[in-house]
């Protein structure tokens, strides 16, 4: 059995779809794109959304937005896909990090507050880093894996530093705290949809506001910063090329159409596998807050015991057909941000940890209980054999 990491839902409604743009030969700047950003305001409860190619691209201009600039600091967490911090270095601002809860693998009240005292009080010193004293103007908060941040008490925290929220909410789609929907909770949010998540346009992403001023001028930069007019040779303000195109919008507007479908059958495949992990030892299924009224489910990750060894669990599972990845490597790690930085291990020493033991095994829509059945059996074996 081959049994990947991922796959998308694509069905005849999605190709025909496509089709039907191809013929109409309107491939950009259409009535496609509009329908996919009206119902993905309503889905989530938005005034505005504004369709972009990445969820990088709809991170990148709400900070644009909002004159986030050169010397600035954003904070985030350090256990995200590199995006979350990236776009802060596109404007040319700083970004630092807090630690993440054991449990959430969020940035939690606890370490966003002591983050920011020490900022505010000690600033940052590394290597290559001396920052004084010191209170970041940008919270970049992740929901990671669909997971909701505790936004009550992020906002009173935000809100006491005057602090501005952006919400990372890339990886949660139909995620819910305290029944209100991810995306909402800061000046404006951002959802992806590569091939992994729970919809996919193929690339794209979007921005989610009630901000109207915010939208306008994301609208503007998206394409290379024309006025609302959007005359082809008039531009009012720096802009990108960030444009999503009408045969992705296309694919999201049925995508969308079955979102609730979707989210069932990835909510019902979360729930069987932590059945069948619930006896299990050496492996620990994602835990969920009481808080998160539910969960747009985009990966499973599974932390494994620390005394397991995991490079030679995905060697065994790729050995069986099974794909599976380490997730997340620390973003204050990586190679780049160590040389520009100077950041190195023990820094956040929880979410070094926690990264050293994550595992994201195949996850889909339409992942069969056979497929789940065969990967926790595997997954079992390995760590029975590869535990020291």
């Amino acid at each position: 059995m081959f049994v990947p990491l991922s796959k998308p839902y694509i069905t005849v409604e999605e190709i025909e779809a496509v089709i039907e743009v191809m013929k109409s030969g309107i491939l950009s700047i259409g009535e496609k794109v509009k329908a996919f950003e009206e119902s993905m305001a309503s889905f989530v409860g938005a005034k505005y959304a504004v369709a972009v190619n990445s969820g990088t691209s709809a991170l990148h201009l709400i900070l644009s937005g909002l004159e986030f600039g050169k010397g600035q600091k954003l904070l985030t967490s350090s256990f995200t896909f590199i995006s979350s911090a990236n776009v802060a270095l596109y404007n040319g601002g700083i970004p630092v990090f807090a630690d993440i809860d054991e449990k959430t693998l969020n940035i939690s009240p606890d370490t966003l507050f002591e983050a920011l005292e020490h900022y505010s009080k000690k600033g940052l010193a590394t290597e290559k880093l001396e920052l004084k004293p010191f209170v970041p103007e940008v919270l970049m908060g992740v929901d990671i894996f669909g997971h909701p941040m505790d936004w009550d008490s992020v906002v009173e925290i935000c809100d006491r530093f005057g602090i501005k929220i952006v919400e990372d909410s890339c990886e949660a789609l139909g995620s819910a705290y305290k029944g209100k929907k991810l995306g909402t909770f800061g000046v404006a949010g951002a959802f992806a949809f590569y091939p992994n998540k729970q919809i996919t346009t193929g690339e794209g992403g979007i921005i989610v506001t009630n901000n109207e001023e915010l939208a306008k001028a994301a609208k503007s930069m998206r394409n290379q910063g024309r006025g609302e007019a959007e005359e082809w040779l008039e531009h009012i303000r720096i802009g990108y090329n960030y444009r999503l195109d009408e045969l992705s919008a296309a694919i999201g507007v049925e995508q969308m159409k079955k979102i609730d479908e979707i989210l069932s059958k990835r909510s019902e495949a979360a729930e069987y596998y932590s059945s069948l992990f619930e006896k299990l030892d050496g492996i620990e299924p994602p835990s969920v807050e009481n808080y998160a009224t539910s969960i747009g489910w985009f990966v499973y990750v599974v932390k494994l015991a620390p005394t397991v060894d995991r490079n030679k669990v995905i060697d065994y599972l790729r050995e069986q057909g099974i794909q599976s990845r380490d997730y997340f490597r620390p973003v204050h790690l990586q190679p780049f941000y160590k040389r520009l930085f100077g950041y190195e291990e023990g820094f956040l020493p929880v979410t070094e940890s926690i990264s050293r033991r994550t595992l994201a095994i195949p996850f889909y829509t339409s992942i069969t209980k056979a497929e789940q059945e065969y990967v926790v059996h595997h997954l079992h074996r390995a760590v029975e054999q590869f535990g020291r």
